[in-house]
């Protein structure tokens, strides 16, 4: 598998390498090893998600308070999405830019995004599964959200009247969000990764011994 580094610093596009004949298809499509040399620790899994989706549904831009925060590895299973990655992080350098990155069921990419940055994205076929991993478990009261169509992000979703749960319709804008504190600290962010590496240093340190 192939993984790329994204504009936005602390997300990568994991592209599969696939192996077809006339029975159909196999394909690794999440490899820890790989994905812990690209990003400098392993993933600690501990829920997986899955969502079904109409055609022209957006879903975020939803993040959680760091820590201990939620990284996501997330995959569309059948259809076709745009995820988008959005760096909410208060002070990084990249604040308030998005990438976005087209997942389905045929290039079979995922994309994996660190502890502190936003996710979103739009369903572009009708009844789309997304399924994504995570790195901790949902704790109400500690994830928030950002208004998707929020013209200071300026995210270029391609449905021209996007649908929006309450919830999402009701977040604030990121400027509002930024200035209520609501927004995770990217010195915080850098942080804690910097913490998981050094865990992951001692445990494998300890396993050589």
């Amino acid at each position: 598998m192939r993984v790329r580094p994204l504009g936005v610093e602390g997300a990568w596009e994991i592209t599969p390498v696939q192996h077809g004949d006339d029975r159909g298809a196999f394909l690794e499509w999440y490899r820890f090893d790989h994905l812990a040399a690209a990003v400098g620790h392993r993933l600690d899994l501990a829920q997986a998600n899955l969502s079904t989706s109409a055609r022209g549904v957006v879903r975020g831009v939803h993040f959680a308070d760091v820590p201990p925060g939620q990284a996501k590895y997330v995959t569309c299973v059948s259809g076709a999405v745009l995820d988008v990655v959005v760096d909410v992080r208060a002070g990084s350098p990249t604040f308030g830019r998005w990438e976005a990155v087209r997942l389905d069921d045929t290039g079979r990419r995922a994309v994996y995004l660190a502890e502190g940055l936003g996710h979103a994205f739009c369903s572009l076929t009708e009844g789309a599964v997304v399924a994504y991993l995570c790195s901790a478990t949902y704790r109400p009261g500690h994830e928030h959200g950002v208004h998707p169509l929020d013209p200071e992000l300026g995210i270029a979703w391609p449905a021209e009247a996007p649908l929006l749960s309450s919830k999402d319709a009701a977040a604030p804008s990121l400027s509002e969000a930024l200035a209520s504190g609501l927004l995770p600290r990217y010195d915080a962010c850098r942080d804690h990764v910097e913490t998981m590496r050094r865990v992951d240093d001692s445990q494998s340190r300890a396993a050589r011994d």
